[in-house]
């Protein structure tokens, strides 16, 4: 099993302590199994914000499609150099 990042340790702490507060204030529970359910909870969520955060080697790229299909498209320089060509020699002819 790979070793925890920086990023995961740091998400996953922030995660829980953010969502601690917040369940215990909207809660507003005093009682020790209200407090342990909101602590069992909020470690929960941690966890699985720490494991969802990506990792470095695992990015995986994917193509982009394109909205014409190659046999439509003509090469870019191909199309500047005629219109190049063609404004020259009118430039000249006038």
């Amino acid at each position: 099993m790979p070793r925890p990042t920086a990023a995961q340790f740091a998400y996953g702490s922030c995660t829980v302590i953010f969502s601690t507060l917040a369940m215990l204030l909207l809660s507003q529970t005093s009682s020790g199994p209200g407090i342990a359910l909101v602590a069992v909870a909020a470690l929960a969520l941690g966890l699985l914000v720490a494991m969802t955060v990506p990792q470095p080697g695992r990015r995986t790229l994917t193509a982009v499609p394109s909205h014409r299909p190659a046999a439509d498209r003509e090469p870019v320089q191909a199309s500047r150099v005629a219109a190049g060509a063609g404004e020259t020699a009118r430039g000249r002819a006038a």
